[in-house]
C-alpha cells in the first residue's frame, strides 16, 4: 500500500484526507473503501505472488492497484462506465499493466478469465452470487460482504472441492449495496430500505422523545432527576461554539448542583485558566500577577456570554455557603503548560522556597518550548529520546511526597499546585507523543483528563459528585464509535464506564442545522457559521425526521427498548470541534456510531444558534488539540 498514492484515486479537493483510515467519495455519486478494509480483504483473501485475482467494484481503481503490486494478474469489473474509464487511466498512468478493467455486471463474473484464486467484491449483496462461486478454483478463496443495509456480515468462502465450499464469518461490516443480477435489483431493495427504516425510526422517535421545556423553566432541569443518582453526569455537545449547548449544560448543572449535591464542575479545558474561575466563583482571592483566563485560541470555547452567565450564578449560589458546601469549576485538559509551570514555582515560593529552586532547575529544561511546547515534541522526535522527560517526572513525585506537609496549610492549595505539576509531566509526553501517532496522543490526552477527574472526586471525599463539560467525542463511549472500533482510541466517557458502571451517565447531545462559532484554520478568527443540514444517512437526520423541535431521548436499557433496538443500527454522526469546514463535512466531522451504546440519554436541538464571545484580545497559539480541533 505504500507504493499506490492513494491521493491519486480520489478527487482532487478530498486528496487532503487521502491518508485518513475513512471511506471518501468518488465520482459518479460511489465511494472509495477506507485503507484499512482494502488491506483487511486482501489479507483474509490470502492474496499471494502469482495469484490470478477478480474484483468486483473496482471503483477509482484504488483496490485493484494494490492488489497489483501483490498478485500476478488482476481483473475488475465496474458497472459504472465513468469509473472504468478513470480506473483505466490510472492503471496506465502508473505502469500497472497487469490490471484488466472491464464495465459490466460484477455478479455475473468474468467466466473466460476464471478460475481464480481470490475474488473480492466490494459491495454487500443478499448471498454470495453462485456464479462467482464456480469461478473460483479449488483451494480459492472469495471475500465479500453479505446481509441487508443494516446488518451486514464480511465471508470468506473456501473452494474445498469441486462441488463443496467452507464459508466462515469474518465480522460486521457495512458497505454499499451490490447491484446486479445476483445482487440487489438496481431500483429496490436497497435504498428503498434505508428510507422505509429512517421513516419508522423517526415515528418510534417522535413517540419516545419528551419535549424541552425554556432553559429557565424549573421543569427543564427536572427532567435530568432520573440521572442524579450517579456520582458523574457527563454532558457532551457536538461543537464548541453552540449556544444551546452550554445553556442547557448550566441548566442540568444548576438543578444537579442545587437538588442533589453535585460539588464538581469539571470541564474540557485547562487547569490553570479554570483555577482562575473555580477562585473567583469559590470567593477567593486571585493570584498576584495571574493573566486573565482563556486568553488563548479558541477563546470562544469558555470565553463566552453563556459561560459568564453560569459562573456568576455559581458565585452567587455560593456566597454564605460553607467550603465543603461550595461548588467549584476545574479544568481537565493539559494544554496549559506554561501556566503549570508557573502554577508550581508560585505555591513552592511561598510553601517551600528550596523546593522552588529545585523546580526552576528542572523545569529550565523545557523554557525553550513554554510558548512552543509542540517545537519540544518535534525536537523529541529528532531526537530520539525525551530530554525533559526525567525532571518533570521527578518533580510531581518530589511534589507528592510532602504532600502531607504542603497540604497542612491548605489542601486546594496543595491540589491545584499537585495538578500543575501531573499537567507538566502529562504535557512533556503528550508533545512528544503526538508526532507517533493521532491514537497515543488522543489516549494519553483522554487519560490525563480521566485521571484528573479521579483525583477530584479523590480530594473532595467519598460523597463527592461531578458534572463533566465536554465534546461528545470526549464523553460518547468511544467502544461504539469509529475511535474505538477503527482507531483505537479511548475517552473519558469509556474511562468513567469501565470504573463507575452505571454510576456514570453520558448525554450526548445534537443540532439538524442553525449558526455555529468556529474557525476555518487553526489559529484563524472565529466566525459565525451555517451549519449543514444534516445527512440522510445519520441520527441527526433521524433526529430531525421526527419533527420534535427539542427534546430527552432516553437511551437506557429497558426505557424504550423497540426505538434503542432500531437506533443500534450503526448511522453516521456529526462531531463539529472549534474547526469547522462546511465543504468537507462528510469527511472531516461525521464519523460512524451506535448511539444508544454510546450514550445514556439524547438531548436534541433542531435549530441552535452560536455562541456570543466576550471580547478579549487573541494571542497565538500553537495546534495544541491537532489532530482533531475537539
Amino acid at each position: 500500500m505504500r507504493e499506490v498514492p492513494r491521493e491519486r484515486f480520489v478527487p482532487k479537493e478530498l486528496a487532503e484526507f487521502a491518508y485518513e483510515d475513512s471511506p471518501l467519495p468518488i465520482e459518479a455519486g460511489q465511494t472509495i473503501s477506507q485503507p484499512y478494509i482494502v488491506a483487511h480483504m486482501i489479507e483474509v483473501a490470502g492474496v499471494r505472488a502469482g495469484d490470478r485475482v477478480l474484483e468486483i467494484g473496482a471503483g477509482s481503481g484504488y483496490a485493484a492497484a494494490v492488489l497489483s503490486r501483490i498478485a500476478g494478474e488482476v481483473f475488475a469489473i465496474e458497472r459504472q462506465p465513468e469509473l472504468a474509464a478513470l480506473a483505466r487511466e490510472r492503471m496506465a498512468v502508473f505502469g500497472y499493466d497487469n490490471v484488466e478493467i472491464r464495465t459490466g455486471d460484477g455478479t455475473a463474473g468474468w467466466p473466460e478469465g476464471a478460475p481464480f484464486d481470490a475474488i473480492l467484491v466490494a459491495a454487500g449483496g443478499p448471498s454470495v452470487p453462485e456464479p462467482l462461486c464456480r469461478q473460483l478454483s479449488v483451494g480459492g478463496r472469495l471475500v465479500m460482504p453479505v446481509g441487508t443495509s443494516g446488518t451486514q456480515q464480511l465471508v470468506r468462502v473456501t473452494r474445498r472441492s469441486e462441488q463443496t465450499y467452507d464459508q466462515d464469518d469474518l465480522g460486521d461490516v457495512r458497505f454499499v449495496p451490490l447491484i446486479g443480477t445476483h445482487g440487489w435489483a438496481e431500483d429496490a431493495a436497497t435504498d428503498a430500505l434505508v428510507e422505509s427504516e429512517t421513516r419508522s425510526t423517526a415515528a418510534l422517535i417522535a413517540e419516545a422523545a419528551e419535549p424541552l421545556p425554556d432553559f429557565d423553566d424549573p421543569a427543564f432541569g427536572r427532567l435530568f432527576d432520573r440521572f442524579a443518582h450517579a456520582r458523574i453526569v457527563l454532558l457532551g455537545e457536538a461543537s464548541h461554539g453552540t449556544s444551546e449547548f452550554y445553556r442547557a449544560r448550566a441548566a442540568i448543572t444548576k438543578r444537579l448542583i442545587e437538588a442533589h449535591g453535585f460539588t464538581i464542575v469539571a470541564v474540557e479545558a485547562d487547569w490553570p485558566d479554570a483555577a482562575a474561575i473555580d477562585r473567583y466563583v469559590r470567593h477567593k482571592p486571585a493570584r498576584v500577577g495571574a493573566e486573565p483566563a482563556f486568553q488563548r485560541f479558541p477563546t470562544w470555547m469558555w470565553r463566552n456570554a453563556e459561560v459568564d452567565a453560569f459562573v456568576g450564578w455559581l458565585r452567587n449560589r455560593n456566597a454564605g455557603l460553607s467550603e465543603k458546601k461550595m461548588a467549584g469549576f476545574y479544568g481537565l485538559d493539559l494544554y496549559n503548560m506554561n501556566g503549570s509551570i508557573r502554577a508550581v514555582i508560585d505555591y513552592l515560593d511561598r510553601v517551600d522556597p528550596a523546593a522552588a529552586a529545585i523546580a526552576r532547575e528542572r523545569y529550565g529544561c523545557l523554557t525553550p518550548w513554554r510558548t512552543d511546547p509542540a517545537g519540544y515534541g518535534r525536537m523529541a522526535l529528532n531526537e530520539g529520546f525525551a530530554r525533559c522527560e526525567a525532571g518533570v517526572v521527578t518533580m510531581l513525585r518530589d511534589v507528592f511526597a510532602k504532600q502531607h506537609d504542603y497540604s497542612a496549610a491548605d489542601g486546594d492549595d496543595f491540589l491545584d499546585a499537585a495538578q500543575s505539576a501531573r499537567l507538566v509531566a502529562n504535557a512533556e509526553s503528550y508533545y512528544r507523543t503526538m508526532y507517533y501517532g493521532a491514537a497515543e496522543s488522543w489516549n494519553l490526552r483522554d487519560t490525563h483528563m480521566f485521571d484528573t477527574l479521579e483525583m477530584l472526586l479523590a480530594a473532595k471525599g467519598r460523597a463527592a459528585r461531578a458534572v463533566v463539560w465536554a465534546h461528545n467525542s470526549h464523553v460518547g463511549d468511544a467502544r461504539f464509535t469509529e475511535m474505538g472500533q477503527v482507531r483505537d482510541e479511548l475517552n473519558i466517557g469509556q474511562l468513567c464506564r469501565e470504573r463507575h458502571g452505571k454510576a456514570a451517565q453520558l448525554i450526548g447531545f445534537g443540532t439538524h442545522g442553525g449558526t455555529v462559532a468556529a474557525a476555518t484554520d487553526w489559529d484563524g478568527p472565529m466566525e459565525v457559521k451555517r451549519v449543514n443540514a444534516s445527512r440522510p444517512d445519520s441520527y441527526e437526520r433521524q433526529s430531525h425526521d421526527s419533527g420534535v423541535p427539542r427534546f430527552l431521548l432516553d437511551l437506557r436499557e429497558g426505557v424504550h427498548p423497540a426505538l434503542r433496538r432500531r437506533l443500534e443500527q450503526p448511522l453516521l454522526e456529526r462531531f463539529i470541534g472549534v474547526i469547522y469546514r462546511p465543504d468537507t463535512e462528510r469527511w472531516s466531522h461525521y464519523s460512524m456510531a451506535v448511539l444508544p451504546r454510546q450514550f445514556d440519554a439524547w438531548l436534541w436541538f433542531d435549530g441552535t444558534s452560536a455562541v456570543t464571545p466576550l471580547p478579549t484580545l487573541q494571542r497565538e497559539g500553537d495546534e495544541e488539540t491537532y489532530p482533531f480541533g475537539l
